[in-house]
């Protein structure tokens, strides 16, 4: 992974963990979708979930490493992760793989697509 995508997306794991959604959106494009067993959820539905305390998270950990491609504005990462967390106030814990697209905007990195499997 680039060195500049990879200080971005670690920023955005500590980020994630503090569970500001104001903070958490600006890391992704206006577009961003994720995708999901249930389906698709665009970032306007992630964001309330997590301003509203819905979706909350604790923990995030790399099981493993990662694989990247790498272009020049695109960066593709897919790694496993475990995770904890809490929805509608029931703690979870998950172990999945994760696979974002990271675009060039202006002169940071965001993040405009993330799809979870079960591991």
């Amino acid at each position: 992974m680039s060195i500049e995508v990879e200080v971005v997306a670690e920023e955005f794991g500590r980020v994630l963990l503090g569970n500001d959604a104001s903070l958490i959106a600006e890391y992704f494009t206006d577009d961003w979708v994720y995708v999901g067993p249930d389906g698709m959820v665009p970032k306007a539905d992630l964001i309330e979930w997590i301003s509203s305390g819905r979706l909350a998270h604790h923990t995030m950990e790399a099981v493993g490493p990662e694989r990247t491609v790498v272009t020049r504005d695109a960066v593709l990462v897919t790694c496993r992760r475990t995770s904890t967390g809490a929805w509608e106030g029931e703690p979870y814990a998950t172990d999945e793989w994760i696979t974002d697209l990271w675009v060039r905007s202006g002169d940071t990195w965001r993040c405009a697509f993330s799809q979870k499997t079960p591991a």
